[in-house]
């Protein structure tokens, strides 16, 4: 993360302490550093902030503690600030290093002990006398080490606060068959367990791919190479093992959980399939919040500065813990989502919800007058005919405003787009203005009658409200390869298929007068790897060719939007 946005995080965090209205305890807070052995002898670099008694083992009084495991100890002072507040607020707050992070012993491999460390800690916890009970809260990779062990913990844990991330670990690495690399490839880089000083964006373009830890980061990294050779979701790798456990535990949990997402956050598609794979007794204790921000907890309209966006993780945080430790009262079911456009919040029994209607736009051929690669998207069948665009790999279209992306957080979140028909290799579709407002609530679907000189290749869409002022600003994006939604048949080069371009959920208020623009082209990179326009692994192409694409305006491309009955509903606040 940059320095300054680290810094504006603290800053916000201290403020958003600050305005709790929890006592706070006068006097000092006590941090108490030790090395905890796990089974195996490996000791665990453990901080306990905590106040009041200057030896916890002293007394007779238990306390609420609150859990954190992590492996980026370049937040220390972040993981501090949340340790005294939390101290003169009456909880302990406790962060261990992860194995060979920090001072913690041992080797670093992602993901691997996590399970176990992390169980060995609770339980250990559990036994002491000072210990009153137990909560455990996380962001990101903090929330992988709550998540991988919430089936198994010991009693006295009451419950998990699990931020940004989800247990379907295929979800948050691939689309389609295309690696998320604005994710996934960054991460590597920076946790690698030495420094890399290689170029992103050149270590991204490097083919073959599995070759860029030896050739640019100084070594080979077993477990990126098997993140991006294991291209299906059916492949071992993630149906074995580790993330094969880890996709399933939602099923197992029985304590009370808050799962809180944004809208923009790389890792919603796979939290959410955490939630939804819920078993019933841990669905009524269950709390889901989805805000409009980023994995920050930012806000990531370029193009609004909403009012009533209460991102602040430490307030929805500590008052969870409070009812839940120490006036230990059981969290009840609930659904918290946030509608962009409207700024506000709405309460449903569930997520998704139910849909009132399906609005449908279809391309047509017919192209608007005096713009190029500009033609109309109309609610009934437009004129037939065909476009054509030509891909080239080396020359990819540019992120700008994405919702799987993390090293480029800048260009993160709804953001104003070029103008409609850009660069050759985009086409836009844009609709008349609409009659009344409506709110977008779930999944977008895009369905393209397609075909390509090569054997496989990509298609995106990117689904934009242009607003009466003339701005266009994105909703979603996604993107598909014809392998992936061909599955094993083998494509001729020229024939007419159908893909299906899946977006991530959303809720979105579209106001009257606005227009709907889709744009159709065939790579969004760095969100995603540049398919080569060849078949087979990706990360294995040593090479890559254009593509000469063409899209169908023939009745079946078309676009699915789900509607909810808001601005109506009873339960808007």
């Amino acid at each position: 993360m940059a320095e300054d946005m680290f810094e504006e995080l603290l800053r916000r965090t201290r403020e958003d302490y600050d305005s709790l209205g929890i006592p706070v305890a006068a006097g000092e807070v006590t941090i108490e550093e030790r090395m905890l052995s796990m089974p195996d002898g490996v000791r665990l670099k453990t901080y306990i902030f905590h106040m009041g008694q200057d030896n916890l083992r002293g007394g007779d009084r238990a306390w609420p503690v609150i859990l954190q495991r992590s492996p980026y100890f370049h937040a220390m002072d972040s993981y501090r600030v949340h340790g005294a507040e939390l101290a003169r607020r009456g909880f302990v707050y406790i962060v261990q290093c992860c194995r060979g992070t920090g001072e913690s012993e041992g080797a670093w491999e992602p993901n691997i002990n996590e399970r176990q460390d992390g169980l060995y800690t609770v339980n250990w916890l559990a036994e002491q006398k000072w210990v009153k009970n137990i909560g455990y809260w996380g962001d990101s990779y903090l929330a992988l080490t709550g998540w991988c062990m919430a089936d198994a913990v010991p009693e006295k844990v009451k419950g998990m606060y699990l931020g940004v991330y989800g247990t379907d670990r295929f979800t948050s690495a691939y689309c389609k068959g295309l690696f998320r690399h604005d994710v996934l490839t960054s991460w590597a880089m920076e946790n690698a367990g030495r420094p890399v000083e290689a170029d992103y964006l050149e270590s991204c373009r490097f083919r073959p791919h599995n070759r860029v830890d030896e050739a640019m980061w100084g070594g080979e990294l077993s477990w990126y190479r098997d993140w991006i050779r294991s291209v299906k979701e059916d492949d071992p790798y993630w149906q074995e093992g580790f993330w094969q456990l880890l996709r399933d535990i939602p099923k197992r949990v029985k304590i009370p959980l808050l799962i809180r997402e944004g809208w923009y956050d790389h890792h919603l598609g796979s939290a959410l399939k955490s939630f939804e794979s819920l078993n019933d007794e841990a669905r009524e204790k269950c709390t889901l919040q989805i805000g409009s921000w980023n994995h920050f907890s930012m806000n990531c309209l370029e193009w609004d500065e909403p009012e009533n966006l209460q991102n602040s993780e430490v307030e929805s945080m500590v008052d969870w813990f409070w009812k839940l430790l120490v006036e230990e009262k059981v969290p009840e079911k609930k659904t918290h989502v946030y509608i962009i456009g409207a700024d506000k919040w709405i309460e449903t029994e569930e997520w998704p919800v139910r849909t009132d209607s399906i609005k449908t736009w279809w391309l047509s051929a017919e192209q608007e007058a005096d713009r190029i690669r500009v033609h109309k998207l109309t609610e009934f069948k437009g004129k037939a005919g065909k476009v054509g665009y030509s891909y080239n790999p080396d020359n990819p279209v540019p992120s700008l405003g994405g919702e799987s992306m993390l090293k480029t957080m800048e260009h993160v979140g709804s953001m104003i787009q070029p103008e409609a028909g850009w660069r050759e290799d985009v086409i836009s579709f844009v609709s008349e203005p609409v009659r009344e407002d409506f709110v977008i609530g779930g999944k977008i679907q895009v369905y393209l009658t397609t075909a390509s000189d090569c054997e496989d290749t990509a298609f995106t869409a990117k689904l934009m409200e242009v607003r009466e002022n003339g701005e266009s600003v994105n909703i979603r994006s996604s993107i598909t390869t014809i392998a992936a939604d061909r599955r094993d048949d083998v494509y001729k080069p020229g024939t007419p298929t159908e893909v299906c371009i899946e977006m991530w959920d959303i809720a979105w208020l579209v106001k009257a007068g606005s227009r709907m623009r889709l744009d159709i082209s065939s790579s969004d990179f760095p969100q995603y790897a540049a398919h080569t326009n060849y078949p087979g692994i990706w990360s294995e192409q040593e090479k890559c060719r254009v593509a000469h694409q063409t899209i169908f305006c023939d009745g079946d491309s078309r676009i699915e939007i789900p509607v909810l009955k808001y601005p109506n509903h009873p339960e808007a606040v």
